[in-house]
């Protein structure tokens, strides 16, 4: 019987031209405006964060006081619908073309993203990969004002670890079992998940990752976007924050 095959998709800015933890603020303040000024307990954090006083993961834990005391089913009803209308909308084509192609050459989908895992699975769910991996978020019966990440963020080696922990057959792989494989991302922070595959895919690589790609000779796929430049993405990134991206 041969051996099952993998392809691993990153989130952000790989499957969609976005930060999708700022495309689902953008989905809840449109709803629930109010949110908006529980900005302001996330934003001393924000600021620790940039003096390098406080974590990567502390930052993430504090940016999700948006949702503070929503109830968890109002959360998942929230994360599904977003998963069925935004990201539907923003999906490059051309990655779902290729999600496509590895469905119908009997490969095994898997998205691993540092994206939390109360909308990361509903995406999953509605683009029908097989399996998601992503950042644990502990939210009990309503959102907590910092909830935990008990398995930390979801990022580098990270994402192996965890992929070899939780999806079946993906630590029994040998070297010539990964080399039929396949990996999807835009970060130089995913170069552990880009090298774990004998297929790498670039998508608008970072300033970071393209010198790698071009020197090892990795394919590199440039969909349309919704904006030209670095800044223009940070822009939208603010208007998501702030509710005041079209969805």
């Amino acid at each position: 019987m041969p051996a099952r095959q993998f392809a691993f998709f990153d989130l952000d800015h790989t499957l969609l031209p976005f930060d999708t933890q700022a495309l689902f603020c953008n989905f809840v303040l449109r709803r629930q405006p109010w949110r908006f000024f529980l900005h302001g307990i996330f934003l001393p954090f924000a600021l620790a964060r940039a003096c390098g006083l406080a974590s990567t993961d502390t930052a993430k834990r504090a940016f999700n006081a948006y949702l503070w005391g929503m109830p968890a089913g109002e959360l998942k009803a929230l994360a599904r619908e977003f998963a069925a209308t935004s990201v539907e909308r923003w999906a490059y084509p051309e990655l779902r073309a290729e999600m496509l192609r590895h469905k119908h050459q009997n490969r095994v989908l898997v998205l691993n993203t540092a994206s939390p895992d109360f909308y990361a699975h509903e995406i999953a769910r509605e683009l029908e990969f097989d399996h998601c991996i992503a950042t644990t978020v502990v939210i009990g019966t309503k959102v907590p004002l910092l909830p935990r990440l008990p398995r930390g963020n979801n990022k580098r080696d990270a994402k192996i670890t965890a992929m070899c922990a939780d999806v079946p057959g993906v630590l029994e792989l040998t070297d010539a079992e990964r080399a039929k494989c396949w990996s999807y991302s835009d970060s130089h922070a995913d170069l552990p998940l880009l090298e774990f595959t004998g297929n790498p895919v670039c998508i608008h690589p970072t300033t970071r990752l393209e010198p790698v790609a071009k020197q090892r000779g990795w394919p590199v796929l440039r969909p349309a976007r919704p904006y030209g430049t670095r800044w223009g993405n940070i822009l939208h990134m603010v208007m998501q924050v702030c509710g005041v991206h079209a969805e």
